[in-house]
């Protein structure tokens, strides 16, 4: 079974030889692996593993979130404002003030935004977002191009990935001022979500007549943080689930299943998001309260699941905990059909390369149907 029978099948709940594999590594951890002679280049790390899933920004974080570009400017390059010994402080399309630590994959710190109200919005983003002399060269083309030849050649299931309205809000003008205009001013957010939904859709619908259709759509709208969502389900359905559907309607009308990432712990708005068209949740982060065998009773006859394995147990590099973590997980996951192997986040360079060899050897030995 190829790797794109085999997703397509999974998300379909339908029988396979084996679970699926996915994984996110920090550029770090590609780096290190590659420089002890594991593989040539860090870019090769999916190969080497042998990774089912396959999406537009790759596998290595950071990676291009921008092959659809929905910054406000698109032509503005990002500006150095301030530099130290270790970290890069610069100003983007949108105008927002942002703080990256240099060699480190995680995210920047937020440090200022241009955009603070509707104010703002209605000044500095909206009339960028509705300039149609933008829009082919808000696409890259050639990476789109590029990943689905490749995918073609290596039977791999190829994923188009785009940002949902929330994480590209919540860049623009700050979780803080958002939240806040959630409860204040929410029909600026409801609109908001609306334009950049529309306009995902406008260039996907782009993309797709010019290059051809992907297997799916990896769709990143990180809804909550440790123990919580971001907002209260009465909040997500008024001014969130409206651009979500729209968007997922427009994948399925393709035949697109969609993939929805979204870290933090997301639970009781995963009724919402199946309502809204997901078809597979990734990647169930463990350390902000997400449970892989919880979520896979309640909902697991309704999505698939990629993740759940808690990435802090690789990073004791025990390879007996290793083996604890996927024996008292995976017969729950795989059950019926519908998962996908992968760590809960991304895996650090704290993890050895041979722990990570042993997660994936051990875990499709214990994920396997054929028996």
């Amino acid at each position: 079974m190829t790797s794109k029978e085999r997703i397509s099948r999974i998300l379909r709940h339908e029988p396979v030889d084996r679970i699926g594999l996915f994984e996110v590594f920090w550029r770090e951890t590609a780096e290190k692996w590659s420089a002890e002679g594991h593989f040539e280049k860090p870019e090769m790390v999916s190969d080497h593993f042998g990774l089912d899933v396959r999406r537009t920004s790759g596998e290595v974080t950071p990676g291009n979130l921008r092959m659809i570009n929905l910054v406000a400017n698109v032509d503005a390059k990002d500006e150095l404002v301030e530099e130290s010994d270790t970290t890069r402080l610069v100003r983007d399309g949108n105008g927002a003030l942002l703080r990256w630590k240099k060699g480190g994959s995680g995210g920047p710190e937020h440090v200022g935004f241009r955009v603070e109200d509707r104010q703002g919005w209605e000044d500095h983003i909206r009339p960028h977002l509705l300039d149609e002399k933008t829009y082919a060269r808000r696409i890259d083309f050639n990476v789109y191009r590029d990943l689905r030849q490749k995918c073609a050649r290596d039977e791999r299931f190829m994923t188009c990935g785009v940002v949902a309205a929330f994480d590209l809000m919540s860049p623009m003008c700050g979780h803080e001022n958002l939240l806040m205009g959630l409860a204040a001013d929410p029909e600026w957010v409801r609109g908001m979500a609306d334009l950049y939904s529309d306009l995902t859709i406008r260039l996907l619908g782009m993309l797709f007549e010019r290059e051809g259709l992907p297997d799916g759509l990896w769709v990143w709208d990180d809804l909550g943080y440790k123990h919580t969502p971001f907002m209260s389900t009465a909040m997500y359905r008024e001014l969130v689930f409206p651009a979500h559907k729209k968007l997922f309607d427009f994948a399925h009308r393709h035949h697109l299943p969609v993939v929805l990432h979204t870290d933090g712990f997301i639970e009781p708005l995963i009724p919402m998001l199946i309502e809204a068209g997901i078809d597979c949740l990734q990647p169930i982060e463990v350390k902000a309260g997400m449970d892989l065998l919880r979520i896979k009773k309640q909902f697991g006859e309704k999505i698939a699941l990629i993740g759940g394995m808690d990435e802090r147990v690789l990073e004791t590099n025990d390879l007996r905990a290793v083996e604890q973590e996927l024996a008292s997980k995976l017969p729950g996951a795989m059950s019926g059909g519908g998962y996908v192997l992968q760590v809960d986040h991304s895996v650090s360079n704290l993890v050895n390369y041979d722990t990570y060899r042993f997660f994936v050897d051990r875990g499709l030995e214990l994920g396997s149907y054929r028996s």
